[in-house]
């Protein structure tokens, strides 16, 4: 009786990287099929970047650049990197479900890899912000944004993109595992993320004007850097620095949540 109860836990520790990649795939899969039967998540990835670039671009544009076409090389670049941002989030906010409704519990029992639900869900989220940056860029295509570089910097920028989202999603990680309510994920989201991106340069051209403390956190933003790296990847401008700095904010952040999270998770799952 003992040994069957171990004998998956067991096999777990013990499966090869190939299996473990094959493990890492499958749940990814499982994490996209999963919108299938709840199409309001795919809604959620789509409307509210639309719902963003709508608002900023015609309520904003008019007021901060005289125009929508003028503001729209400001303001795409921006909220795709705010949306990146935000989409972290439900990594933490479907970790923590898959947690609390005890289907993890049902993972242990099967004979995969400890790590591959966690390295799933982030690798199926990775997917869903690809998702939600064609959406943007789509939206501001038909509203008059125009690539004045090429494609080689277009999937570069997708690239950017996805590597520091990945990076920095590990702290949405982290509050997943420490946290006992989806909601909690999300109050971290709104009191975090927000700050974040708007004290950067993601909705203006440029600090000048602001009070200097302020222009100070907003020019060495990880946001900022972001954002200006991907500005220079999409209309031109200075790429290679602003992409350096703003990986090493990724890697930085990553460095000090990827352990605390994988501690935590080793402890809660």
């Amino acid at each position: 009786m003992s040994t069957a109860t171990l004998a998956p836990e067991g096999l777990a520790r013990r499966v090869s990287p190939g299996t473990g990649v094959r493990n890492v795939l499958t749940l990814a899969w499982r994490n996209l099929v999963q919108i299938k039967h709840n199409p309001m998540e795919l809604l959620d990835l789509s409307i509210q970047p639309i719902m963003f670039v709508l608002l900023f671009a015609y309520v904003f544009g008019p007021a901060m650049e005289g125009s929508v076409q003028a503001y729209l090389p400001v303001v795409i670049p921006g909220i795709i990197a705010q949306n990146a941002l935000f989409a972290g989030m439900s990594t933490g906010f479907g970790l923590n479900t898959d947690i609390t409704k005890g289907v993890f519990d049902r993972f242990r029992s099967l004979p995969i890899a400890r790590s591959a639900p966690l390295a799933g869900r982030i690798l199926a989220d990775t997917v869903k912000q690809a998702w939600s940056m064609m959406i943007l860029l789509l939206v501001g295509f038909a509203i008059g944004f125009r690539l004045e570089t090429n494609v080689v910097a277009l999937l570069s920028a997708f690239l950017l993109l996805l590597s520091f989202a990945v990076l920095f999603s590990w702290t949405s990680v982290y509050i997943a595992m420490v946290v006992n309510e989806p909601e909690k994920v999300q109050i971290f989201g709104f009191t975090v993320i927000f700050p974040l991106s708007f004290l950067s340069t993601a909705f203006i051209k440029s600090t000048d004007g602001i009070p200097g403390p302020v222009a100070w956190v907003m020019d060495n933003s990880p946001v900022t850097h972001l954002v200006e790296a991907m500005r220079g990847l999409l209309v031109g401008g200075p790429v290679l620095e602003h992409a350096w700095i703003a990986l090493a904010w990724g890697l930085g952040i990553s460095l000090v949540f990827a352990p605390l999270s994988l501690h935590a998770f080793k402890k809660r799952a």
